[in-house]
C-alpha cells in the first residue's frame, strides 16, 4: 500500500488526485480521512506525478 497524506486540498480535488495517482499506477485505492491510499508499492511513480503537479514531496518510511 502506498499512502499520500498532508496535501492541501478540498475533498474533490483529493479525489481527483487519488483518480489520476490510481490510473497512473494502473492500480487500485481509496481517498479517505483526507489521505490517498494506492494499492501495491508505487513510491517511485507516485513522487513523479505529484512532483510534475507541483506538489513539494517527501519520503516516509521504507
Amino acid at each position: 500500500m502506498t499512502v499520500v497524506r498532508g496535501l492541501a486540498l478540498d475533498p474533490v480535488a483529493l479525489a481527483s488526485l487519488g483518480k489520476q495517482l490510481r490510473t497512473a499506477c494502473g492500480s487500485g485505492g481509496t481517498v479517505k480521512d483526507g489521505v490517498i491510499e494506492v494499492q501495491g508499492d508505487h513510491c517511485d511513480r507516485i513522487i513523479e506525478a505529484l512532483k510534475k503537479s507541483g506538489h513539494r514531496v517527501k519520503r516516509a518510511g521504507g
